[in-house]
């Protein structure tokens, strides 16, 4: 299991993302936007816009950090967009960020467990997370409470790094993923392990094909991949 830190072997992955998380929320905004150049801000247009024509009012985003996913998702005029996350340091700068843009009765953020979600069964007509699923503990924990909680007829959206296949951009990304990201990563965040972590994360998620077999063993049906920017990045869509 690939952990940010891995001295502290008597932590949980989860204990440990949870840090991460909170020691680098100071940052995150402006690392995930500048680290990108921008690109992750149209992988989030696209992934909401799969949406559209489920005109989903209630929906939950997982793993939701600072909540750009959230305020992307008012796009789709929902009434109320819940994000979860593990991390109280991400969720405060989240809700400074909602209050500053007037969206506190459309963006609710709680603390909570992506794996052990404190909802109902069949609570939400969508669920939406957007690089958090290769950071649970247990992945297909987490996938099946997203499909719980999710009612009938509802979609899943998931954004998460993949891995480009491609010989020569591959190899162009390695190098600026494991070389250059981290570097760049530790001197603004202060925080060496979470840049560290982030390439090795993606390298051991099953991204494509496997990731759809587990979403499928979990009980999302008419899935599908798609993939973004080279590869970079993956869209994956399930319906319950």
């Amino acid at each position: 299991m690939v952990v940010p830190y891995k001295e502290e072997q008597d932590t949980s992955k989860k204990e440990q993302v949870a840090k991460m998380f909170d020691n680098i929320s100071h940052r995150y905004d402006f690392l995930n936007h500048f680290l990108s150049l921008g690109i992750d801000i149209l992988w989030r247009k696209k992934a909401i816009g799969l949406l559209k024509k489920e005109n989903p009012k209630k929906i939950l985003d997982i793993a939701t950090g600072t909540g750009d996913f959230a305020v992307e998702a008012l796009a789709l005029n929902p009434d109320k967009v819940i994000g979860v996350d593990i991390s109280a340091g991400m969720l405060a700068h989240g809700r400074e960020k909602i209050q500053r843009k007037g969206l506190q009765d459309k963006i609710e953020l709680r603390l909570g467990d992506s794996e052990k979600l404190p909802f109902e069964d069949n609570s939400f007509d969508a669920v939406i997370v957007s690089f958090g699923v290769r950071n649970f503990e247990n992945l297909e924990k987490g996938l099946s409470d997203m499909n719980r909680v999710l009612r009938p007829g509802g979609t899943c959206v998931v954004l998460e790094f993949s891995k480009p296949r491609g010989f020569v951009f591959k190899t162009l990304y390695n190098f600026y993923f494991k070389a250059i990201l981290p570097v760049i990563g530790a001197v603004f965040s202060k925080d060496q392990s979470a840049y560290t972590y982030l390439p090795e994360s993606v390298q051991a998620f099953p991204d494509g094909d496997d990731f759809l077999e587990i979403y499928r063993r979990v009980g999302f049906s008419q899935t599908r991949a798609i993939p973004l920017t080279f590869g970079i990045s993956s869209i994956y869509i399930g319906k319950k």
